[in-house]
């Protein structure tokens, strides 16, 4: 691969750290108690990797991709549930953006990449309930708990790729 393949991966997985920053902190106001804290822990390592993630960029000679503004959710998140849902799809566009490392030459960057896979896959599936078969390779797609009748808010109109954010547009 490529010096210009390897700052590519690392910075999709910096897009989607930056997202799950984004989400974490959507999803963190709406729940209460062990949620609530779980949510306030992996926010914090989310914003860790991100840091990591444009030190690594830096040391490469490559410009971080800096952070949007806002970033359009993939539904709407009026609730314990839909936060919930939530930060299930962030660990899960996670997978898929660490995934991307994996397959790289260097072997410390795989190394990095397969451990964030584990460790966004198990977070995860902690918020899901259940585990995915293969995580990182197929992302579901986001839905919000409950019926639809109950206005729990639209998907996006395509799906982004996984791992990438979808910026909302500036005003």
């Amino acid at each position: 691969m490529t010096a210009a393949a390897t700052v590519a991966a690392l910075q999709r997985v910096l897009a989607a750290e930056n997202s799950a920053v984004y989400g974490y902190g959507v999803a963190g106001a709406r729940l209460t108690g062990a949620r609530r804290a779980t949510a306030v822990r992996n926010w914090v390592a989310h914003e860790n990797a991100r840091d990591t993630l444009a030190a690594m960029l830096a040391a490469r000679g490559a410009q971080p991709v800096a952070a949007a503004v806002a970033y359009e959710l993939p539904f709407a998140v009026h609730g314990a549930a839909a936060a919930v849902a939530l930060a299930a799809v962030l660990e899960d566009r996670l997978s898929a953006a660490y995934l991307g490392l994996v397959g790289l030459t260097d072997p410390a960057l795989r190394e990095f990449g397969a451990q964030g896979v584990r460790t966004a896959a198990l977070r995860a599936a902690a918020w899901r309930g259940s585990t995915l078969a293969f995580p990182g390779l197929t992302v579901p797609a986001p839905r919000a708990p409950g019926p639809a009748s109950q206005g729990s808010g639209s998907p996006a109109p395509s799906s982004p790729a996984p791992g990438s954010p979808t910026p909302s547009h500036p005003g």
